[in-house]
């Protein structure tokens, strides 16, 4: 969409880029499916998604450590799979994660830890993504756990 055809229709021209944020953890929680299913759709229909942030339990979808049963999905390992093969940066919450037991290689040697536990290609951040996030053109939607 053109600023032109923009300002006639009040749709801004960034209407096809989204951010994702994930707040409910897999598995106890319709959230990260409902929001895996929002960005194929939206990315089968030439939309854009900008970023997953996973906040509060949501950083588990971020966990190597994540093993359903053969005959459930492995979410974990298919988030990871769409943020590769669309180049999506997928970024779980500093503060979330390590209150959850979710580290990269950085925090595992910080809090001197015997492991790390973080799939690629997720990467643990503060809050500024998601403050940048909100701040840019994309639209963000909010896949909570629910009451």
């Amino acid at each position: 969409m053109t600023d032109a055809q923009s300002e006639l229709t009040g749709t801004p021209a960034h209407a096809g880029v989204f951010t994702l944020v994930i707040t409910g953890a897999p598995y106890s929680s319709q959230a990260p499916q409902t929001a895996l299913d929002f960005a194929r759709a939206a990315l089968k229909a030439g939309k854009q998604i900008d970023r997953v942030f996973l906040y509060g339990d949501g950083v588990h979808l971020a966990s190597a450590l994540l093993a359903p049963p053969s005959d459930e999905a492995n979410l974990a390992r298919a988030w990871a799979d769409l943020l590769t093969e669309h180049q999506i940066p997928g970024v779980a919450c500093i503060a979330s994660a390590l209150r959850r037991g979710l580290v990269d290689e950085s925090e595992q040697k910080r809090y001197q830890l015997p492991a790390s536990n973080l799939v690629a290609p997720f990467e643990i951040a503060g809050l500024g993504e998601w403050v940048a996030s909100t701040a840019s053109d994309s639209r963000v939607l909010y896949f909570h756990k629910g009451a």
